[in-house]
């Protein structure tokens, strides 16, 4: 099993990590899709009830009667990083037991930067002072 931390290092990994998981499962002609990355990821650790988890944390939760969540296609990380943030924060707060608001979105946002050079950086929350 991979570990994962709270800090930058561990966030450009994972970000890194992802878009490798993409590139192969394009190369099998499978899915990227949550369900796939974490099975590609955990392996067997990754159950039905800890997708479910992860989706659920996540708000990619479409349908909550569907136990088979996670099956929706998702855009390349580097274009679209707004869900895969998502993704990458509720993976890492159901691994690590916390909630989601004790991830450090400020070094999830510059491991994005570092991970992906060229693209346009993320800064969701910034808060403008007068």
């Amino acid at each position: 099993m991979m570990e994962i931390e709270n800090n930058q290092e561990c966030f450009v990994r994972l970000w890194r990590r992802l878009e490798r998981t993409r590139r192969l499962l394009w190369e099998q002609h499978q899915r990227f899709c949550i369900r796939n990355v974490l099975k590609v990821w955990f392996g067997f650790d990754a159950t039905d009830d800890y997708i479910w988890e992860v989706c659920h944390t996540a708000t990619l939760l479409l349908d909550e009667d569907n136990p088979l969540c996670g099956l929706d296609q998702l855009q390349p990380p580097s274009l679209y990083p707004r869900k895969h943030r998502e993704l990458l924060r509720a993976i890492v707060a159901v691994t690590m037991g916390i909630g989601v608001r004790k991830v450090n979105l400020k070094a999830l946002d510059k491991a994005y930067s570092i991970a992906f050079p060229n693209s346009t950086p993320m800064n969701v929350n910034k808060k403008k002072r007068p």
